[in-house]
């Protein structure tokens, strides 16, 4: 296996790290958009609303895809105790999202668009996305070998890789005039898309969370457990079908919504076990020696019970008809993207990218101080999005029909304290982020990694490799 040297960062640590400078730079258009909300032409001239959202959405978005598929690289490489099938593939993967990333984001700042949602650039731009993607399915499935026995986290990386190809490629259907000319199939093949497209990134960090708390606890049974395996095959329906809550307002099949409502959020109830009952078996000696991973994963945990009951509440029709399109959906999309994806990718970093848990100097208190100040902002942060969005359900559906104008200057007060939040939340992510990559230039040795019982253990001073 080859050793790490002090010249040469792994191609998966570059995923995190090229990861994490888009959250930091994410948040910043995140904020800047809020304050736009509050401040009437805040930086109009040069990088209005219309820009500010795709940019902010689609560097959150990568930020979610780059780490998780660097997490998968280093935990697929732990796991099989072998480096992966191909370093130079991995290499050309990185290179071209780098590239792609970095030009759709320019694109955005010039007001060049042509797509839709969360994929709001120019459909050319998949192009190198998708050669980048199946560079990764060849890597990982050459990688991995045979399923045969394989526990329940390669599986959540197999289905996570395979899926967010076709749901990737599913969500361009709209370039063919059959479905873009038709209001109807055009936007539930596009919410579907999406849809599902969540679940397939949500199977690459769940699977990487099964894999870390397998790692701390020391048990490997855990991840052969039949509640293990039940988390899968639930992700699995939901990532097909959970996605018609987003359609209960359009004309579409019925049974397609009733599905939808009997699927809703059981993936999260049964990661919320999972994560409950590890949290019981984990000894003080491991929960100590894997502090701030830990801690991270511990509050995951509650934003998965937090997003549970608004998704619950959301997934009944008679409910969201009212909250469809208002900003307890941006809520509820701020709690999974935040609160469940961010933390565990977070948990995850801090157990990559750096070799032992204690580290004498300012980064751990940047940690500990930005973890809280992160949690707590989160909370406020969400629930100002939840009344701000009962304020204007109210409004839809008042039949005196005030003006939008002054909807909005009834939510100013939940905007304030929205902006407010988050841009203590951003201060919070950066604490974190500094923390990490401080430790990780502190922690770059020469010493190889060691397999022990199917998980791949590092020395108190080794890093993983490429």
């Amino acid at each position: 296996m080859e050793p790490l040297t002090r010249n040469k960062i792994p191609t998966p640590h570059l995923f995190i790290l090229a990861g994490m400078i888009l959250l930091a730079t994410g948040m910043v258009f995140g904020v800047v958009g809020g304050l736009q909300y509050v401040i009437q032409g805040f930086i109009k001239s040069i990088l209005s609303f219309d820009k500010i959202r795709p940019l902010h959405v689609s560097s959150v978005v990568f930020w979610i895809i780059l780490a998780a598929v660097g997490s998968v690289m280093t935990y697929l490489q732990q796991h099989t105790g072998r480096p992966l099938y191909s370093p130079r593939l991995a290499r050309i993967q990185l290179l071209i999202f780098a590239g792609t990333v970095i030009a759709i984001l320019c694109s955005y700042c010039f007001g060049v668009f042509g797509g839709r949602e969360y994929w709001e650039f120019n459909p050319w731009f998949a192009l190198p996305l998708v050669l980048g993607w199946i560079l990764f399915l060849i890597n990982f499935i050459a990688s991995i070998g045979s399923l045969k026995n394989q526990p329940v986290y390669v599986w959540q990386w197999m289905t996570g890789v395979v899926f967010f190809l076709f749901t990737f490629l599913e969500s361009y259907l709209w370039v063919f005039p059959y479905f873009r000319n038709n209001i109807i199939n055009d936007m539930t093949v596009q919410w579907k898309s999406y849809g599902s497209m969540v679940g397939s990134w949500n199977m690459l960090i769940y699977g990487c969370s099964m894999f870390l708390m397998t790692k701390i606890s020391g048990n490997k049974d855990m991840a052969h457990s039949k509640m293990a395996f039940a988390l899968y095959f639930t992700g699995l329906f939901n990532l097909m079908f959970n996605w018609g809550h987003h359609i209960y307002t359009l004309p579409t099949h019925a049974f397609i919504k009733h599905i939808s409502y009997l699927v809703s959020m059981t993936e999260l109830v049964i990661l919320g076990r999972i994560i409950w009952l590890w949290k019981a078996s984990v000894s003080e000696a491991r929960r100590h020696f894997h502090h701030a991973a830990y801690r991270f994963i511990a509050a995951a945990d509650v934003w998965v019970f937090l997003t549970i009951l608004l998704a619950i509440a959301m997934s009944i029709p008679a409910i969201n008809v009212y909250t469809h399109g208002t900003h307890v959906t941006v809520a509820h999309t701020m709690g999974a993207t935040i609160g469940i994806n961010t933390l565990l990718l977070m948990a995850m970093a801090t157990d990559i990218l750096k070799d032992r848990e204690h580290i004498s100097g300012a980064p751990g208190g940047w940690l500990n101080a930005g973890y809280k100040l992160a949690n707590v902002s989160l909370l406020v942060f969400w629930l100002s999005l939840i009344v701000a969005g009962i304020l204007k359900a109210v409004w839809q559906m008042d039949r005196s029909q005030v003006p939008f104008s002054n909807m909005m200057l009834q939510l100013r007060p939940a905007f304030i304290v929205f902006v407010g939040a988050g841009i203590t939340l951003m201060v919070g992510i950066w604490m974190v982020l500094f923390a990490q990559i401080t430790w990780y230039s502190r922690s770059r040795v020469t010493k190889t990694p060691r397999r022990i019982g199917g998980i791949h253990h590092k020395e108190s001073t080794a890093v993983t490799v490429d």
